[in-house]
């Protein structure tokens, strides 16, 4: 039997090895790959198509800062873009394990309900099941939220409070979850 340490450590390995097999297929990530939400980006921004990490930007120190301003930790987030097939995307969604999902644009949360299509289809509100942006869904033991164009809504101030809204839906979920 390991002890709690031993434990620990084949727990990361296991992680890292989950994470190396994801990512060798193409999958960019960033971020905490043991955070409680994980981030989804299917559009790239200005920062990433100039060859910065996802989430890199402005929009990205955004999210950082609503989800520090919701009383997450600062680290307590992961980032995965939006181009993986469905297939892959839930691969990396069983292999991060959020307890939230957010879907940062349109791209991404066709994405996520391409992905999770049966999950979502069982839904008894065709709203919820449609990911309707603004609408939390518990999905596959998640919490998922379609923010519906977050880097956008950057630009107007009206669009940035409908934002904030939304976001304040996905408070941390405190232990036990």
């Amino acid at each position: 039997m390991l002890d709690r340490k031993a434990r620990g450590e084949a727990y990361v390995r296991k992680m890292r090895a989950e994470l190396k097999a994801v990512q060798e297929k193409g999958v960019q990530m960033s971020g905490n790959a043991f955070s409680s939400v994980l981030l989804v980006k299917g559009e790239p921004g200005p920062a990433e198509l100039m060859g910065g990490a996802l989430l890199s930007g402005v929009d990205g120190k955004a999210l950082r800062a609503a989800l520090l301003k919701l009383g997450y930790a600062p680290e307590d987030w992961a980032a995965v873009d939006g181009n993986a097939s469905p297939q892959l995307f839930r691969q990396v969604v069983a292999t991060l394990d959020p307890t939230t999902l957010v879907a940062c644009d349109e791209k991404a949360a066709a994405l996520v309900r391409d992905a999770f299509a049966d999950d979502l289809s069982a839904l008894p509100n065709v709203e919820d099941a449609m990911l309707v942006p603004g609408r939390v869904v518990r999905v596959a033991g998640m919490r998922m939220l379609n923010l519906g164009g977050f880097e956008v809504a950057l630009s107007s101030s009206a669009q940035k409070q409908i934002m904030w809204a939304r976001l304040k839906q996905i408070p941390p979920m405190g232990d036990p979850y």
